[in-house]
């Protein structure tokens, strides 16, 4: 890519905005972070030490007063500002990434999607861990036929966090879209959706366990897609002994895969993408194989299957994704449709919860 780079607009500057976005962005070829809206002042200081040329701003009004300077807005904003932003943004004229879930239901996400191709604009989700290390082996994996048919998938983002952090995250307002079933949840969701296909029916349970909780904390869901896998998901933040990040089951073999990708830590410790970015050593790798004879089996803590190499997490390839969109029209690496498609998956999750039913999709 060659010429100016696209000046963006990054509105938010907390976790999402701070630890994801900016660094991201901010090492794309063909993207400059110019903007960083945020009105508080410790992460106004943060974000002029950490990009000494960015700009400032109060509030999204002051940056929309501007748009005829940017040409590319960043929502990393609370979950309950996505849509008015979103919709601001691309009917100022400019593209627009926001972070997932991007809205609180799947109709205000098809409405978005419409007012994007009405407005020929990209809309783009940041639906970053599609780009997350055991997903690019997963995938790999299966394009190459290594398991068979694939039987069950299941797939855990578990924490232990028994004391409560605070924030909207975990606020039980509903207008806050806070919780685990919209947080985590929409990262184990759509990663199903991309490997597996659509979704024809939903089960899930989701429980508030720890003391002065407001938000689902722990919370189970159980996918049919329409191709006939079976998606398990887990996402909880009391889970005191963590289960593997992937198990996947096949007719020939199965793929179980301990630990998170290694790329959020590196982020949150100010490390940024280069050479090596993304890889992991041996001994976090996966195993691939069958487990031993029929009547035992055996498993990758007893040396079950082979070691199989964990391709480097890539989230940088996110927004190259995004600049070769804009700039070469190239495709959106994530649309708001796929990600329709996940809080319809979420919507049905949170129904079958609450009523102690199967939803069909």
């Amino acid at each position: 890519m060659t010429g100016t780079p696209l000046r963006v607009g990054l509105v938010g500057y907390g976790l999402a905005g701070s630890v994801f976005h900016a660094p991201l962005i901010a090492a794309t070829e063909g993207l400059t972070l110019d903007t960083v809206v945020t009105s508080n002042p410790e992460r106004q200081q943060q974000a002029r030490a950490e990009f000494p040329d960015v700009r400032l701003a109060a509030t999204p009004d002051e940056l929309f007063g501007r748009a005829a300077e940017l040409d590319l807005i960043v929502i990393a904003s609370p979950n309950k500002t996505h849509v008015p932003l979103a919709t601001t943004a691309l009917k100022a004229g400019l593209p627009v990434v926001v972070d997932k879930p991007v809205a609180g239901t799947a109709a205000e996400a098809r409405e978005l999607a419409a007012l994007a191709e009405e407005r020929g604009l990209l809309l783009s989700v940041f639906q970053n861990r599609r780009w997350d290390n055991d997903f690019l082996t997963l995938r790999k994996l299966l394009s190459e036929g290594e398991l068979g048919d694939v039987l069950r998938f299941e797939s855990r983002f578990e924490r232990w966090r028994p004391q409560l952090k605070g924030g909207w995250r975990e606020s039980g307002d509903p207008a806050e879209i806070g919780g685990l079933l919209y947080d985590l949840g929409s990262h184990v969701v759509d990663q199903a959706l991309a490997l597996f296909g659509p979704a024809a029916s939903v089960y899930a349970e989701s429980d508030v366990r720890r003391p002065g909780a407001e938000a689902d904390d722990d919370t189970f869901i159980a996918i049919t897609h329409t191709g006939g896998v079976r998606s398990h998901l887990y996402v909880s933040a009391t889970t005191a002994q963590l289960g593997p990040r992937f198990r996947v089951l096949g007719s020939a073999a199965g793929y179980v895969k301990y630990g998170l990708d290694p790329q959020e830590a590196a982020l949150r410790d100010g490390l940024r993408p280069g050479p090596g970015w993304g890889a992991e050593p041996e001994s976090q790798w996966g195993r691939v194989g069958a487990g031993g004879p029929p009547s035992g089996g055996e498993s990758p803590v007893t040396g079950g299957g082979r070691p199989e190499p964990t391709l480097p997490g890539d989230y940088p390839a996110y927004y190259a994704a995004v600049a070769k969109a804009l700039l070469e029209g190239g495709p959106n690496p994530v649309t708001a449709l796929e990600a329709a498609a996940a809080l319809d998956v979420l919507e049905a999750a949170r129904r079958s919860a609450r009523e102690k039913v199967t939803v069909t999709l």
